[in-house]
């Protein structure tokens, strides 16, 4: 499991868990504080109306017409009560009076007056001078049927002459309890995916450093050239530094064996001409002769020169992880001088052109113009006398450099392996192969400014090589 996963996992479980308990208690404590908040207002209700009944109690016990007939008008009112998204247009209360034996004497709905109620909670406790409240199921089967019973007494000088209880049905507090559950749902689901967006950013955030290093030295692992990563964390920029260093150290170490190893090797073929021809050449020889191994001699030595100074100049472009020297300057008056260079050196070869009166880049010039140097002089050994080599500049991003010749093209086997080094096929018409290093010198540069060079066969005939660069 990765770290980045790790971390999402720990903080949206802890977030998690403490937003189900939070909203777990919330709506455990939902009903429970709806129902105390209307047994607050049954309370008041049930002491004012008690206060308000006592002196017709007194008068007519056994006769409410006031107070009946003023109930009678209560409940036949017709609201237009619009609370929150719940319409109220009539008064489910229920009241009743009973006297000091707990008989009912008067019942706002008319069915129990003369009922004896003196064993409920409401009035048996009110009566005795306790708070009375009860809350009985109206029909035993049906839990939402409980109906909650507020009583409160009818005084004489200190006496308990009655009580007045106010009944409600809870259900009445239902849609409240719903609509406030319902939104309390939408709130927690909304917490909890605003949780998981913290939780993904947060994770990020935490990693994008590790990550940087991750990919830094898989990178590095795969043998690409690449920069330090810019880390803010104290500990993770000094690993990165570490392993940087430690980079460095071993590509040392095997920089160095490859490459004595393979100059070795490409060595010994002009060391071993030059050796035989040193040895077979004598006074004696015929001029011709003499002149011909001179000559091989003379071939040899200048290509093991031309192998070591190109090898040096490979070794200095292959130990940059970045460029040195970028500048901003226009590409197209470097292209015009490495051409003016080979058509002094090839007259009889054409090359034509194909780009815009000028192109600024940002970049190492003399790294370009090394690179394009080395394309063309390719080209030019690859193409017949008197044929024409094309260069086209494309700008845009990236600006690409196409140069075509009319050769004999490359052969598949080789397609893979001319950007290794000191890998070279023969020339036409000489056979003589060069250092084997001016593609791979190529692609170093082509690397260093973020492009790639690529080589393909051409459908009538020559070879195409397209060298793009990202750094504009």
């Amino acid at each position: 499991m990765s770290l980045n996963l790790r971390i999402f996992l720990a903080y949206f479980l802890i977030l998690g868990v403490a937003v189900y308990l939070l909203l777990d208690v919330f709506m455990s404590e939902l009903k429970p504080g709806m129902r105390q908040s209307t047994e607050d207002t049954l309370v008041d209700m049930s002491n004012l109306l008690a206060e308000v009944v006592t002196q017709e109690y007194l008068n007519t016990p056994g006769d409410l017409q006031n107070f009946s007939a003023d109930m009678d008008r209560f409940l036949q009112r017709s609201y237009k009560a619009k609370i929150s998204s719940i319409d109220k247009q009539t008064s489910d209360i229920r009241i009743y009076i009973t006297d000091a034996g707990g008989i009912v004497k008067y019942d706002s709905t008319g069915l129990d007056v003369g009922k004896d109620y003196s064993r409920w909670n409401d009035v048996y406790l009110t009566l005795r001078g306790q708070y009375g409240a009860r809350s009985t199921k109206s029909d035993p089967d049906n839990e939402f049927s409980t109906v909650m019973h507020v009583a409160a007494p009818l005084m004489l000088d200190k006496e308990i002459i009655g009580v007045l209880t106010v009944a409600k049905p809870n259900v009445t507090v239902q849609p409240f309890i719903d609509m406030a559950r319902t939104n309390i749902q939408q709130r927690g689901l909304s917490l909890v995916l605003l949780s998981l967006i913290a939780a993904l950013t947060l994770s990020f955030w935490l990693t994008r450093s590790i990550r940087k290093l991750v990919n830094y030295a898989a990178t590095i692992s795969r043998g690409q050239q690449t920069k330090v990563p810019d880390l803010r964390e104290t500990e993770l920029a000094k690993l990165a530094a570490a392993i940087d260093n430690m980079r460095r150290e071993l590509e040392g170490k095997d920089y160095v064996e490859k490459y004595v190893h393979a100059l070795t090797h490409e060595l010994k073929s002009p060391v071993s001409a030059i050796k035989g021809a040193s040895e077979i050449l004598t006074p004696q020889m015929p001029a011709d002769d003499q002149a011909r191994f001179v000559g091989n001699i003379r071939y040899e030595a200048q290509r093991i020169d031309e192998m070591i100074n190109r090898l040096l100049a490979l070794v200095t472009v292959e130990k940059q992880d970045a460029l040195e020297n970028v500048e901003r300057f226009d590409l197209i008056p470097v292209i015009k001088q490495v051409i003016a260079g080979k058509q002094v050196a090839k007259p009889e070869m054409t090359i034509s052109t194909q780009m815009p009166s000028e192109l600024f880049i940002s970049g190492d010039s003399f790294l370009l113009m090394q690179a394009i140097d080395n394309l063309l002089q390719n080209a030019l050994d690859f193409s017949p006398k008197g044929s024409t080599v094309s260069i086209s500049v494309l700008p845009g991003a990236p600006v690409s450099i196409v140069i075509r010749d009319q050769g004999c093209g490359i052969p598949a086997y080789a397609l893979d392996k001319v950007f290794e080094r000191f890998y070279s096929l023969p020339r036409p018409g000489s056979q003589k192969k060069s250092s084997g290093l001016g593609l791979c010198f190529v692609k170093q540069i082509a690397d260093l400014h973020w492009g790639n060079i690529k080589l393909s066969n051409n459908e009538a005939g020559g070879v195409s090589a397209s060298l793009t660069l990202n750094l504009k």
